[in-house]
Protein backbone atom coordinates (compact mmCIF):
# COMPACT_ATOMS: atom_id res chain seq x y z
CA UNK A 1 0.00 0.00 0.00
CA UNK A 2 1.28 3.47 -0.89
CA UNK A 3 0.79 6.50 1.37
CA UNK A 4 0.84 10.01 -0.02
CA UNK A 5 2.00 13.07 1.90
CA UNK A 6 0.84 16.11 -0.02
CA UNK A 7 0.92 19.75 1.05
CA UNK A 8 -0.44 22.52 -1.16
CA UNK A 9 0.68 26.14 -1.51
CA UNK A 10 -1.32 28.87 -3.23
CA UNK A 11 1.15 30.92 -5.28
CA UNK A 12 -1.15 33.65 -6.52
CA UNK A 13 0.82 34.61 -9.61
CA UNK A 14 3.11 33.27 -12.30
CA UNK A 15 5.86 35.43 -10.81
CA UNK A 16 5.94 33.19 -7.72
CA UNK A 17 6.08 30.13 -9.96
CA UNK A 18 9.14 31.59 -11.70
CA UNK A 19 10.78 32.25 -8.32
CA UNK A 20 10.26 28.62 -7.29
CA UNK A 21 11.75 27.38 -10.56
CA UNK A 22 14.81 29.56 -9.95
CA UNK A 23 15.19 28.42 -6.33
CA UNK A 24 14.84 24.76 -7.30
CA UNK A 25 17.82 25.09 -9.64
CA UNK A 26 19.91 26.59 -6.84
CA UNK A 27 19.01 23.88 -4.34
CA UNK A 28 19.31 20.84 -6.59
CA UNK A 29 20.99 20.97 -10.01
CA UNK A 30 18.88 17.98 -11.07
CA UNK A 31 15.79 20.20 -10.75
CA UNK A 32 16.85 22.53 -13.57
CA UNK A 33 14.21 21.08 -15.89
CA UNK A 34 10.78 19.57 -15.21
CA UNK A 35 10.50 15.81 -15.52
CA UNK A 36 7.10 16.29 -17.14
CA UNK A 37 4.90 19.04 -18.56
CA UNK A 38 1.32 17.99 -19.19
CA UNK A 39 -2.31 18.99 -19.45
CA UNK A 40 -4.89 17.28 -17.26
CA UNK A 41 -8.63 16.89 -16.87
CA UNK A 42 -9.66 15.65 -13.44
CA UNK A 43 -13.24 14.59 -12.69
CA UNK A 44 -14.23 14.30 -9.02
CA UNK A 45 -17.13 12.14 -7.86
CA UNK A 46 -19.30 11.84 -4.76
CA UNK A 47 -21.74 9.32 -3.33
CA UNK A 48 -21.59 5.84 -4.78
CA UNK A 49 -20.46 2.47 -3.50
CA UNK A 50 -16.69 1.81 -3.44
CA UNK A 51 -17.27 -1.96 -3.29
CA UNK A 52 -19.47 -1.82 -6.36
CA UNK A 53 -16.87 0.34 -8.09
CA UNK A 54 -14.24 -2.32 -7.38
CA UNK A 55 -16.44 -4.98 -8.98
CA UNK A 56 -17.27 -2.76 -11.97
CA UNK A 57 -13.72 -1.70 -12.91
CA UNK A 58 -11.80 -4.78 -11.76
CA UNK A 59 -11.59 -6.29 -15.25
CA UNK A 60 -9.62 -3.26 -16.46
CA UNK A 61 -7.05 -3.32 -13.63
CA UNK A 62 -3.82 -5.24 -13.11
CA UNK A 63 -3.84 -8.01 -10.48
CA UNK A 64 -1.82 -5.83 -8.11
CA UNK A 65 -4.19 -2.89 -8.58
CA UNK A 66 -7.20 -5.15 -8.03
CA UNK A 67 -5.78 -6.23 -4.68
CA UNK A 68 -5.06 -2.66 -3.58
CA UNK A 69 -8.48 -1.33 -4.54
CA UNK A 70 -10.17 -4.28 -2.84
CA UNK A 71 -8.29 -3.51 0.38
CA UNK A 72 -9.40 0.12 0.25
CA UNK A 73 -13.01 -0.88 -0.48
CA UNK A 74 -13.11 -3.23 2.52
CA UNK A 75 -11.27 -1.15 5.12
CA UNK A 76 -11.73 2.56 4.35
CA UNK A 77 -14.86 4.67 4.78
CA UNK A 78 -13.48 8.16 3.97
CA UNK A 79 -12.37 8.09 0.34
CA UNK A 80 -12.32 10.33 -2.72
CA UNK A 81 -12.88 8.93 -6.23
CA UNK A 82 -11.75 10.72 -9.37
CA UNK A 83 -10.83 10.04 -12.99
CA UNK A 84 -7.97 11.69 -14.85
CA UNK A 85 -6.95 12.31 -18.43
CA UNK A 86 -3.24 13.17 -18.59
CA UNK A 87 -2.28 13.98 -22.17
CA UNK A 88 -4.55 11.20 -23.45
CA UNK A 89 -3.66 8.62 -20.79
CA UNK A 90 -6.60 7.78 -18.53
CA UNK A 91 -6.37 6.89 -14.82
CA UNK A 92 -8.67 5.83 -12.02
CA UNK A 93 -7.66 7.55 -8.79
CA UNK A 94 -8.86 6.78 -5.26
CA UNK A 95 -7.51 8.57 -2.20
CA UNK A 96 -8.36 7.63 1.37
CA UNK A 97 -7.58 9.68 4.46
CA UNK A 98 -5.27 8.25 7.14
CA UNK A 99 -5.17 11.37 9.35
CA UNK A 100 -7.72 13.95 10.51
CA UNK A 101 -7.76 15.80 7.18
CA UNK A 102 -10.07 15.03 4.29
CA UNK A 103 -9.68 12.35 1.64
CA UNK A 104 -10.19 14.97 -1.10
CA UNK A 105 -7.47 17.41 -0.03
CA UNK A 106 -5.81 15.99 3.08
CA UNK A 107 -2.11 15.86 3.95
CA UNK A 108 -1.68 12.10 4.61
CA UNK A 109 -3.62 9.68 2.43
CA UNK A 110 -3.58 6.18 1.02
CA UNK A 111 -3.24 6.51 -2.72
CA UNK A 112 -4.49 4.36 -5.58
CA UNK A 113 -3.76 5.46 -9.13
CA UNK A 114 -4.03 3.05 -12.04
CA UNK A 115 -3.91 3.60 -15.78
CA UNK A 116 -6.85 1.97 -17.56
CA UNK A 117 -7.36 1.10 -21.26
CA UNK A 118 -10.46 3.26 -21.60
CA UNK A 119 -11.40 6.77 -22.68
CA UNK A 120 -12.19 9.28 -19.95
CA UNK A 121 -15.87 9.26 -20.85
CA UNK A 122 -16.07 5.44 -20.71
CA UNK A 123 -14.31 5.31 -17.34
CA UNK A 124 -16.63 8.03 -16.05
CA UNK A 125 -19.53 5.89 -17.20
CA UNK A 126 -18.33 2.91 -15.15
CA UNK A 127 -17.90 5.11 -12.07
CA UNK A 128 -21.41 6.48 -12.49
CA UNK A 129 -22.77 2.95 -12.92
CA UNK A 130 -21.42 2.32 -9.41
CA UNK A 131 -23.74 4.97 -8.01
CA UNK A 132 -21.38 7.95 -8.10
CA UNK A 133 -22.29 11.36 -9.49
CA UNK A 134 -20.11 14.24 -10.63
CA UNK A 135 -18.95 16.50 -7.84
CA UNK A 136 -16.88 18.77 -10.10
CA UNK A 137 -14.64 18.78 -13.16
CA UNK A 138 -11.18 20.37 -13.00
CA UNK A 139 -8.63 21.33 -15.63
CA UNK A 140 -4.98 22.33 -15.29
CA UNK A 141 -1.59 22.63 -16.90
CA UNK A 142 1.15 21.03 -14.79
CA UNK A 143 4.93 21.08 -14.52
CA UNK A 144 6.48 18.30 -12.42
CA UNK A 145 9.85 18.45 -10.66
CA UNK A 146 11.76 16.31 -8.17
CA UNK A 147 13.95 17.95 -5.52
CA UNK A 148 15.56 16.14 -2.57
CA UNK A 149 13.21 13.21 -3.01
CA UNK A 150 10.10 15.41 -2.98
CA UNK A 151 7.77 15.62 -5.99
CA UNK A 152 6.90 19.24 -6.70
CA UNK A 153 4.28 20.50 -9.12
CA UNK A 154 3.60 23.95 -10.47
CA UNK A 155 -0.01 24.01 -11.61
CA UNK A 156 -2.07 26.56 -13.47
CA UNK A 157 -5.54 25.53 -12.36
CA UNK A 158 -8.89 26.70 -13.61
CA UNK A 159 -10.41 28.69 -10.74
CA UNK A 160 -7.48 28.43 -8.33
CA UNK A 161 -4.81 30.02 -10.52
CA UNK A 162 -1.19 29.10 -9.76
CA UNK A 163 -0.87 26.37 -7.13
CA UNK A 164 2.03 24.18 -6.03
CA UNK A 165 1.92 20.70 -4.50
CA UNK A 166 4.75 19.11 -2.50
CA UNK A 167 4.47 15.34 -2.30
CA UNK A 168 6.26 12.28 -0.95
CA UNK A 169 5.10 8.70 -1.44
CA UNK A 170 6.04 6.15 1.24
CA UNK A 171 5.29 2.44 1.50
CA UNK A 172 4.65 2.26 5.23
CA UNK A 173 2.35 4.15 7.58
CA UNK A 174 5.25 4.39 10.06
CA UNK A 175 7.15 6.61 7.61
CA UNK A 176 4.44 9.27 7.26
CA UNK A 177 5.53 11.51 10.14
CA UNK A 178 9.17 11.72 9.02
CA UNK A 179 8.21 12.28 5.38
CA UNK A 180 5.82 15.08 6.37
CA UNK A 181 8.61 16.84 8.27
CA UNK A 182 10.91 16.54 5.24
CA UNK A 183 8.29 18.00 2.92
CA UNK A 184 7.68 20.97 5.21
CA UNK A 185 11.42 21.51 5.61
CA UNK A 186 11.87 21.78 1.84
CA UNK A 187 8.95 24.20 1.63
CA UNK A 188 10.61 26.44 4.22
CA UNK A 189 13.86 26.31 2.27
CA UNK A 190 12.00 27.40 -0.85
CA UNK A 191 10.09 30.05 1.16
CA UNK A 192 6.75 28.58 0.18
CA UNK A 193 3.83 29.00 2.58
CA UNK A 194 1.52 26.07 3.26
CA UNK A 195 -2.10 26.63 2.28
CA UNK A 196 -4.15 26.14 5.49
CA UNK A 197 -6.60 23.25 5.38
CA UNK A 198 -9.57 25.42 6.36
CA UNK A 199 -8.98 27.88 3.50
CA UNK A 200 -8.33 25.02 1.09
CA UNK A 201 -11.66 23.55 2.16
CA UNK A 202 -13.47 26.82 1.46
CA UNK A 203 -11.84 27.09 -1.96
CA UNK A 204 -12.74 23.49 -2.77
CA UNK A 205 -16.37 24.00 -1.72
CA UNK A 206 -16.68 27.20 -3.75
CA UNK A 207 -15.25 25.58 -6.87
CA UNK A 208 -17.52 22.56 -6.51
CA UNK A 209 -20.56 24.84 -6.45
CA UNK A 210 -19.38 26.87 -9.45
CA UNK A 211 -17.15 24.56 -11.50
CA UNK A 212 -19.10 24.99 -14.72
CA UNK A 213 -17.96 28.65 -14.83
CA UNK A 214 -14.28 27.70 -14.56
CA UNK A 215 -13.67 24.26 -16.08
CA UNK A 216 -11.49 24.56 -19.18
CA UNK A 217 -10.95 28.31 -18.75
CA UNK A 218 -8.29 30.67 -17.33
CA UNK A 219 -10.78 32.31 -14.94
CA UNK A 220 -9.66 32.68 -11.31
CA UNK A 221 -11.58 33.33 -8.10
CA UNK A 222 -10.35 34.33 -4.64
CA UNK A 223 -11.68 32.87 -1.38
CA UNK A 224 -10.02 33.92 1.90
Amino acid sequence: MSYEIEIKALLGSEKRAKEIRKNLKQIDVRSQKPISVNTQLNHYFEGGDIKKLYRTVSAFLSKKAQKTLKTISEKISDYSVRTRDKDGNVFLVVKASVDNTTSANGISRMEFEEKVPLSLSKLDGLVRQSGFSYQAKWSRKREEYVCRGVNITLDKNAGYGWLSEFERIVNSKSKIKKATKEVRSLMRTLKVEELPQDRLGRMFDYYNRNWRKYYGTNKIFRVN
